[in-house]
Order: structure tokens, then sequence, then C-alpha cells
């Protein structure tokens, strides 16, 4: 017959809590020689003043997991499907822009194909170095070399408030603009390029909003940089 494992405290005394704590952490089979104090034992509840058992303490707890496990899942199926609903949008966006057989109409679709699929209010797009039969259009000049140079020194898309920039006078509206992307068009790297570097811009892309939290300094550019990628594919037709 074995002997249960007695308090550590020396005779004389007090027992702690800790005491307490370490008997039990090292004697399992105290509550099944001990069934009932289980029972017995009350809690205070976190939602209210009363005491409750340990059962239905228990039962509360494994219930707000439950909660926020339900509400993870329900956060995670929404994600996916605006992914979804942007990714369709985006395949609707590309088709349109591969049907077109006009490439000098090429840069005002994709500005109101955007503005359309995206509900974007405002889009203004801009390329240069093109060939000579689009010199003319309007979406060739207008761009100083300061804003040439500008977008050449972007990696990635742009996202944050309107601080006057030269782009923004590309816009319907530029005064209604608050919140802006500005992503930078650019061809593949050129062969035997060293590793990392990038090929000059040959465009830019501005979307422009009246909200301020529509682009801002601290979303994910992921999706935006898919855009300017399809949208610099598209326009080296005019190049």
């Amino acid at each position: 017959m074995t002997t249960a494992p007695h308090f550590p405290s020396a005779i004389g005394s007090p027992i702690t809590e800790d005491d307490i704590a370490n008997y039990l952490a090292n004697t399992p089979d105290f509550f099944e020689r001990h069934a009932e104090l289980l029972a017995a034992v009350q809690l205070s509840s976190p939602h209210s003043q009363r005491a409750v058992s340990l059962q239905e303490r228990q039962a509360t707890l494994l219930r707000e997991k439950i909660r926020m496990l339900e509400q993870r899942i329900m956060d995670m199926i929404r994600n996916v499907n605006e992914n979804m609903v942007l990714s369709d949008k985006l395949l609707q966006w590309a088709r349109t822009l591969f049907l077109n057989a006009d490439p000098q109409t090429l840069p005002q679709l994709i500005a109101d194909e955007l503005a359309d699929q995206f509900s974007v209010p405002q889009v203004g797009i801009k390329v240069w170095g093109v060939a000579p039969q689009y010199q003319g259009c309007s979406f060739a000049w207008g761009v100083s070399d300061d804003a040439k140079s500008f977008a050449t020194s972007l990696t990635e898309p742009f996202c944050g408030v309107n601080t006057g920039l030269e782009a923004i006078n590309w816009l319907p509206e530029p005064q209604a603009a608050v919140s802006l992307a500005i992503l930078p068009l650019r061809g593949l790297p050129e062969a035997g390029g060293t590793q990392g570097s990038v090929t000059p811009a040959f465009g830019l892309l501005v979307l422009a909003s009246p909200d301020a939290q529509r682009f801002n300094s601290t979303m994910g550019t992921e999706f935006l940089a898919r855009i300017a990628e399809l949208t610099s594919a598209a326009l080296s037709r005019l190049r």
C-alpha cells in the first residue's frame, strides 16, 4: 500500500499556497481518491460576483475559446472570399487589356477599367519613351525629368497622403486627391543585368481617393505590384 507524499514544510512551519500547489502537482492521484472535492470546489465567475463550480468555470472558459476560434474562422473565410473577388476582378481587367487591338487607346482603357473594376475614384497615367507614332498623344507628354527620375527611384508602389507630387496634376480632379497609390511602370530586367538591379521606369500609374485611408502607408502593396506588372506588360506595345 502506497502512502501519499507529505507536504514539504518543516515541522511547525505554516503551510503555504506554494506547498499545497506543489503537493497537488506531485500527487496526480489525489483527486482520484477525493473525487468529491472537485464537485465541491467553488471559483469566482469571470462574468459576475457569484461563485461557480469548477466544471462551470471550465465550461465557460471552453465556450470563450470556441467563440474566439469561430471568430478567427469567420475572419479567414471573409479574407478568402475577398481575395477571390479581387482575383476575379483582376482577371477581368487583364482580359480586357489583352483583347484590345489598338495600342494608342490602351492607357485610357487601363485607367477606365481600373476605376470601374476596383472602384478607384481617380486614375492618372503617363508613359514616356514611346514609339514616334505615339509621341503626340496626351499620355506621352507633360512629364518632367524629375518625375521620370522619381518613377525610376521607386522599387515598389508608393502609398500615402497627397504631398503635392507632380503626378497629381495628371488626375482629372487633383484637388480631390487625399490618398494616393503611385505605381512605377517598367519593363523586364535586361539580359546580363546585375542581380537586384531594376530597369528605368517608362511610366507612372496614379490611383487617388478622397478617403485618407484608402491608400495608406501601412497597407500591403503586393496586389498593386501585380497591377503595375500587368500594366507595364500591356503598355510595352507603345515603346
